[in-house]
């Protein structure tokens, strides 16, 4: 075989340059090294790759005088040099779809507009299904390209063929087209980006290695390198596989992982040389590798299972070698030959074709292999753009998005999926690494909804409960924790069975909600973030983050932390537990995204209070449903009854001798106390509950039942209905916003400016009948043939017995009774805006039937 033979004579090649960068450079040589310093930057940007580069463009560009970048040893060392330089409008996420969309409009353009070659080819790209499984998943992300600006379809085998006629088609069944995608040159990129940047005004400095960040009192930086410091308003960490020893210099251990990349380069093969037209880039996904044509050659980079894929583990132990920059690691063609053997029959030119060139290089991968972006929780004005293991195509839209956020004070749009804040104490280097084993491998396994992965788990991070109820449910993942989903009864199916359809959780999750509606249920929620302010000053802090009034002491509210343009950054409960004392909670995901935003607030504004994050002290259960109210009553001596614990009340109290915080209040929507306690306690008092409970048919339930729930009681979610793409008012959030409070809460400007402005989508609830599948969220609303919006959330409601979604449409379509379409699964499904809320909530009932109100009930 040419290839195991070819690879043999090159494996000792510890430093190839490519062909291609050799080709390039003549058009774009090295931008020669700047004499000048500044003592004074508004921002310094610590990495002289693609993102780096790109984030000092946009600063320049948007306006920002003083900007720096500071490189250890040239442009492009590290990952940036040696990436196949992909780029692709297709992500399966929502939001990253607009960095990519960023970046490629930006790459379209920058030559023009720096005279730099950046090299940029777009043929397309083609991503191929072999199985019907691959085939289902294209139209779960179809209906989710409707309402975004990229074009994307799927496309028969027959095009497939006459768009890549090398193709060997006896299994493929669909292909996912993407007309923009394309590849460029990394070096040139970056060289065109480093002279846009230059243009505008910024310095970039190299080689110029950081030896020192010292934090000052007044929030700005001191940034020592041997050609000087710099004192610096904010610093930017983009220093790519080096930005762990970066971070140390901080204090902070970021999650990343060194793993080895492989790609090889084909010299001339005649088949492709006499093509009229390039190649659109290929992914065959079930071979996990991706092909795109090289000049007259190939170029073929695979992903390997997490068994045979290789971490540079000494990279994280002993840090990465002094002057390591642009070179590479020893070829393995061993341990890609099952892709490079998939590739043969996929594709089989490649029998013939010799090889040129195999890179191995580093990639830094993050456990969820999404990079971070943006401010890091604990330290003033430190930023991050870390952990890129595609920086080729996120670079542009990166810059872009950090830009905005850096001038504006505020993310552009949601993105928390890139959060540097998902991650904390919990995240330990074996978990990391684990995890970034996973990801590499699972480069390209069929993403479903709900999806589960489970190396790494559990952390430390588990709840007092974990071992009282692992065996009896299917656990989800949430920030570190482990939280049940949907419990087990005797024989049903087990486990996890990921589908795009309903699957074996669906009749368990409709006997859970029964049981909440009809009995009483518990449910573990410690995964909430929780953090206890106090002093002097935490009144006014609150007043001036929350759009709500604060509760009055021994009471409890919804809140909502707004961005300054009036968007939803946040959603908490504030409980007023005695004079100038909250309890704050917000979901799992938002723990340290929250917090951060907090604590900014009260630096900046000067405020005297304390902050204390108490997430993993504290666990919670949860206990609702008609009879919560009895099975608690045995427990306590306090008095339960309506009069006396009114709902959204508050009170410490001993439940069977265990002191709890009690807050009324349930995400169900039906009769309900939440239970605050020490996370030690929490066998306890869940075995107390739960043998109190036992003439009341008590039982567990888990959060797809409490979905449910929730969607049929209208109750809106941080991160789906609102987020920072959305602002109160059109999320239908009214009754939290108090635009007539004294104090300036931040976003209050804003949202009058929206209101006396008028709407131009609403956020509505809608029904439809489907037959084997659910919304998830994000599918596409069609009404008279076009896209008109979106769905945020959706359900089976197991009381009426149809699907059940959220969904944002323009003013026009959003009454009652207006008829429109959901997309799921390729085919459209007929849906109809309802009346909110489905099912009304416990306390409404109960006041209409104080009211003798039963005929509206």
């Amino acid at each position: 075989m040419p290839w195991r033979s070819s690879c043999k004579s090159m494996v000792n090649h510890r430093a190839v340059i490519l062909i291609r960068e050799a080709y390039i450079r003549k058009d774009n040589p090295p931008l020669p090294a700047e004499t000048r310093w500044k003592d004074r930057a508004e921002t310094v940007i610590i990495g002289g790759g693609c993102v780096g580069v790109s984030l000092a463009y946009h600063l320049a560009k948007a306006g920002m005088k003083d900007v720096v970048l500071l490189e250890k040893s040239e442009l492009t060392a590290g990952s940036t040099w040696h990436a196949a330089g992909l780029t692709t409008y297709f992500h399966p996420g929502i939001n990253l779809k607009k960095i990519h969309y960023d970046s490629i409009k930006l790459y379209e353009k920058l030559e023009e507009e720096t005279g730099q070659v950046v090299g940029f080819h777009q043929p397309g790209s083609i991503r191929i299904a072999t199985t019907p499984v691959r085939v289902d998943e294209f139209k779960y992300q179809m209906t989710r390209t409707g309402w975004h600006a990229t074009e994307q379809y799927i496309i028969e085998p027959e095009k497939i063929q006459e768009m890549f006629p090398l193709l060997n088609m006896n299994k493929i069944l669909a292909g996912l087209y993407n007309p923009g995608d394309g590849h460029i040159d990394p070096y040139s990129l970056t060289m065109a980006l480093a002279a846009g940047a230059r243009k505008y005004g910024a310095l970039l400095k190299y080689p110029a290695p950081v030896t020192s960040l010292k934090p000052r009192s007044d929030g700005t930086w001191d940034v020592e390198t041997p050609q000087g410091s710099v004192r610096a308003n904010r610093i930017v960490n983009a220093a790519g596989f080096w930005a762990r020893e970066v971070g140390k210099m901080v204090g902070l251990e970021h999650p990343l992982i060194p793993v080895q990349h492989q790609y090889v380069v084909t010299s001339t093969i005649p088949e492709v040389k006499a093509l009229k037209k390039e190649l659109p880039v290929l992914r065959d996904l079930e071979g996990s590798y991706y092909l795109r044509q090289e000049r007259d050659g190939l170029l073929f980079g695979p992903y390997e299972s997490q068994e045979k894929m290789k971490v540079q583990d000494s990279w994280v132990t002993s840090g990465v070698p002094s002057g390591f920059g642009k070179e590479l690691f020893e070829s393995d063609l061993d341990r890609i030959m099952e892709h490079v053997e998939a590739a043969m029959e996929m594709v089989p030119v490649l029998k013939k074709a010799d090889i040129i060139n195999i890179v191995n290089g580093p990639i830094t991968y993050s456990p969820d292999i999404l990079p971070m972006v943006g401010p890091h929780q604990g330290l003033r004005n430190y930023w991050v753009a870390i952990g890129f293991g595609y920086g080729i195509i996120h670079a542009g839209g990166v810059g872009k998005y950090l830009s905005d956020w850096i001038l504006h004070g505020e993310p552009p749009f949601d993105l928390i999926e890139l959060d540097p804040n998902r991650y904390g104490k919990w995240t330990t280097t074996q978990y990391t690494e684990a995890k970034a084993r996973e990801s590499y491998g699972f480069n390209n396994i069929v993403g479903y909804p709900k999806e589960e992965r489970f190396a790494g788990r559990p952390t430390q991070r588990v709840s007092g409960l974990y071992k009282t109820l692992e065996s009896k449910c299917s656990m989800g993942f949430h920030a570190g924790w482990e939280q049940p989903h949907w419990f087990y009864k005797l024989g049903q199916d087990t486990g996890y069975r990921p589908s795009f359809r309903r699957t074996n959780w669906f009749e368990p999750v409709g006997s859970e909600y029964k049981q909440v509606m009809q009995r009483v249920g518990v449910i573990d929620l410690s995964p909430f973030g929780k953090f206890n302010i106090k002093g002097q000053d935490s009144t006014r802090l609150l007043d001036h983050l929350f759009a709500n009034v604060i509760p009055k002491v021994g009471f409890t509210n919804i809140s909502h932390m707004l961005t300054p343009k009036g968007r939803v950054y946040a959603e908490l409960t504030v409980s007023h537990q005695s004079p100038g004392e909250f309890l704050l909670i917000t979901g799992s995901g938002s723990e340290l995204h929250d917090l951060r935003w907090i604590e900014e607030e009260a630096v900046k504004g000067g405020y005297d209070v304390e902050i204390k994050n108490v997430t993993d002290e504290l666990g919670v259960l949860g206990v609702a449903g008609p009879h919560a109210r009895k099975v608690l009553q045995k427990l306590t001596s306090e008095d339960l009854s309506d009069d006396v614990f009114k709902f959204l009340q508050t009170k410490s109290l001993k439940v069977s001798n265990i002191p709890v915080t009690a807050i009324r209040i349930s995400y169900t929507g039906e009769l309900g106390w939440e239970l605050y306690h020490r996370r030690e306690d929490s066998v306890a008092l869940y075995n107390a509950i739960m043998d109190a409970g036992q003439e009341e048919g008590i039982d567990n339930f888990g959060t797809y039942a409490m979905n449910a729930l929730r969607l049929e009681k209208a109750f809106r979610a941080w991160g789906s209905e609102m987020n920072c793409d959305t602002n109160p008012l059109e999320a239908g959030l009214e009754y939290f916003v108090k635009l007539n409070k004294p104090a300036d809460f931040i976003g209050k400007q804003a949202l009058k400016q929206i209101k006396a402005e008028g709407l131009k989508r609403r956020l509505v609830c809608l029904t439809l009948a489907t037959d084997d599948v659910d919304p998830e969220g994000n599918e596409s609303i069609w009404h008279k043939g076009k896209v008109v919006g979106n769905t945020t959330s959706g359900s089976y409601s197991y009381s009426i017995q149809k699907s059940l979604a959220f969904a944002y449409v323009p003013v026009e379509l959003s009454k009652v009774g207006q008829q429109v379409e959901v997309e799921l699964l390729g085919k459209h499904y007929p849906a109809i805006i309802i009346q909110e809320p489905l099912v009304l909530t416990e306390p409404t009932r109960n006041r209409l039937q104080k009211k003798g109100g039963k005929d509206k009930i």
